[in-house]
């Protein structure tokens, strides 16, 4: 069956992450005339950090070696996209002081590491994210970093300070592992434009924020907070928190209730689940669902059920994505004003304060776009700032490209409509040329959806 096929990759993900990183070995390195100031590059409040230089930067040199981690990108991307040629340069991986060690890659079990790239080829600019999901710094290498590398860009990446199922753990209070994603992203930013600087002699003239999923979270909040760091934003799929809803709290519950029988597809729907997008919920109750609320919950809202997940989501992929009984019943609005207090540290307000694009596919079924962007973009006109936003809806998106592979006649991949918007954003950016209005991207009939998707608003009709 094609969701036998599907599960298996979030489960390695999750087993990846609870169990360490890639298996060390030997990339091919270049003459150092090609990195240029190598052992000049220290990363300002690093603990540790290693410099490599490397004849190629992308996933397609980097596979197979210590200096990216395959098993944690899997699923963001459908197979048969196209890998851009190698992109010569220096990579830093290392971590900044902290006092977690979920993050084992390297061997070094210690969180808030980080990774950053800076080819030998520099436009200029930087481009900075965080892990999407639980996942850590190397996950949108193939995603995000490959692209950005090829156009000249330095990249850099933070696990967020905390990472895999057990995340929740991190911190003393509600609140405080997310609260820490924030703080390590800005972290990274200033780090990573005081490193370029010294490799290449002057500081970036342009630093873009950027994201999925969690990534776009933090890519929202940096803009909303930050905006004297960045120059624009693109938001792929980011979370929505919100002090009084809605968040992955107020809709994941009628999702549990479903998987175990005790809500109804209509309940689905008034929680903003897509009809249309049916078809991908067995896969979700089985790899998402279940596992995405009881962790987020435990993380804002402990003393609910201290005792699933209690101190572990679990050690086996069955028990880290079964769901806990009591969340059907979850009801955030009736929780105490404690639980709210904790989600406000981390809430959005849409009060963005540089240009941001936000793409969602209209067939999300882990955060459906109804309870999440087409929010959040609301929320950033009520403050005035909708001139600086742009919404794309990705017809037959969803909010892992993965699927694509199971569901080719049905879905498309968000990642080329990522690439036309970081496009699109730095000739806003860089150009003055504004993007098209908010509409929906159509799912083209024929084509290459693999690595084509062009932002154009559809043409008027003829006048009768």
């Amino acid at each position: 069956m094609r969701l036998s096929r599907a599960v298996p990759f979030l489960a390695a993900t999750l087993l990846a992450a609870a169990l360490g990183g890639p298996a060390p070995a030997t990339a091919t390195a270049v003459d150092e005339r090609h990195c240029a100031r190598q052992d000049h590059v220290p990363v300002p409040g690093a603990a540790l950090q290693r410099s490599a230089c490397l004849a190629d930067l992308t996933t397609t040199g980097l596979a197979g070696t210590p200096y990216t981690d395959m098993a944690d990108q899997a699923g963001l991307t459908a197979r048969g996209t196209r890998s851009p040629a190698p992109v010569p340069g220096i990579q830093i991986d290392g971590y900044f002081p902290d006092s977690s060690r979920f993050n084992a890659t390297h061997g070094w079990h210690h969180d808030a590491q980080f990774v950053i790239r800076l080819p030998d080829r520099w436009n200029g600019g930087l481009v900075v994210t965080g892990a999407p999901g639980t996942r850590k710094q190397y996950a949108t290498d193939r995603a995000i970093s490959d692209q950005v590398l090829a156009l000249g860009y330095a990249y850099a990446a933070t696990d967020k300070g905390n990472s895999g199922a057990d995340f929740y753990r991190d911190g003393k209070r509600p609140g405080d592992a997310v609260a820490e994603w924030n703080a390590r992203t800005t972290q990274l930013t200033r780090a990573a434009r005081k490193a370029a600087t010294l490799r290449y002699g002057h500081a970036p003239r342009r630093t873009y924020m950027t994201g999925i999923s969690n990534g776009g979270y933090l890519t929202r909040w940096q803009l909303e907070n930050h905006p004297e760091l960045y120059d624009g934003g693109v938001d792929w799929e980011g979370a929505l928190w919100t002090t009084d809803g809605p968040n992955l709290l107020t809709s994941l519950p009628t999702a549990v209730a479903r998987t175990i029988g005790s809500a109804r597809d209509e309940d689905l729907y008034a929680a903003g689940f897509a009809r249309g997008s049916e078809f991908l919920w067995p896969y979700h109750e089985q790899a998402y669902w279940g596992v995405t609320q009881k962790i987020y919950r435990a993380e804002f809202d402990p003393a609910y059920d201290p005792g699933c997940p209690g101190p572990s989501a679990g050690t086996t992929p069955q028990q880290i994505l079964a769901p806990c009984a009591s969340d059907a019943t979850y009801a955030y609005a009736s929780r105490p004003a404690s639980v709210r207090h904790a989600v406000a540290r981390v809430a959005l307000t849409g009060r963005i304060g540089k240009p941001l694009i936000t793409l969602h596919g209209d067939l999300d079924a882990l955060l459906p776009k109804a309870a999440d962007s087409d929010v959040y973009a609301r929320m950033i006109d009520a403050r005035g700032r909708g001139p600086l936003h742009r919404y794309f809806t990705i017809a037959g998106g969803t909010h892992v490209d993965g699927l694509y592979d199971t569901y080719p006649d049905r879905l498309r991949p968000i990642l080329p409509c990522y690439r036309s918007a970081f496009d699109a954003l730095v000739s806003w950016v860089e150009q003055g040329t504004r993007p098209p209005a908010d509409h929906t991207v159509g799912r083209p009939a024929s084509g290459d959806v693999l690595n084509s998707c062009s932002l154009s608003a559809p043409a008027a009709p003829a006048a009768g």
